[in-house]
């Protein structure tokens, strides 16, 4: 049964191991095989979380301090999407590249951690699997809808206006 907070772990998994393989990417070639799909897939998880999982957090989440939370998630979600715009305005390899990647990456762990400290225990805390499953299936819908990064808003959001608009 899909679970939005295991879907969401899944993705973070994801995420952390293409961050890996660039690690080990020894040509140009290979580096922009692996920072491709993780750039799109960076976009479209961010903007998965914000249609998906934090309006549902921001009206259930109730263990924890979910508009903070969301805040915190939405300005870091910020500075992910700047990264990764950065890093597409340069060539791939060059140290331009490597500090925009760098920066995403920074950010993106941030995030992560934070994430999983905070936004998921509490989310698991105040709902029930059969809400979770539901969740679950609209994020599976979302990147169905939304294959290699199509229509995906990367613009920034204002976070207390995305908190007011999703309360």
């Amino acid at each position: 049964m899909p679970d939005i907070v295991e879907l969401i772990y899944e993705d973070h998994d994801w995420l952390r191991r293409h961050f890996f393989y660039l690690d080990e990417a020894g040509t140009t070639e290979e580096l922009a095989a692996v920072w491709q799909p993780l750039a799109v897939r960076l976009d479209t998880h961010a903007d998965a979380e914000e249609n998906v999982f934090y309006p549902a957090l921001l009206r259930r989440g109730r263990a924890g301090h979910p508009e903070d939370e969301t805040e915190d998630a939405i300005d870091d979600h910020n500075e992910i999407r700047d990264a990764v715009a950065e890093a597409r305005r340069h060539q791939v390899g060059t140290e331009a590249w490597f500090d925009a990647v760098g920066q995403a990456r920074t950010q993106n762990g941030k995030h992560l951690d934070e994430e999983e400290r905070e936004a998921l225990p509490d989310f698991l805390k105040s709902t029930t699997a059969d809400e979770r499953h539901k969740l679950g299936m609209q994020w599976l819908i979302y990147y169905a809808r939304h294959q290699a990064g199509r229509d995906v808003d990367t613009a920034d959001k204002d976070a207390k206006q995305y908190i007011e608009h999703n309360r």
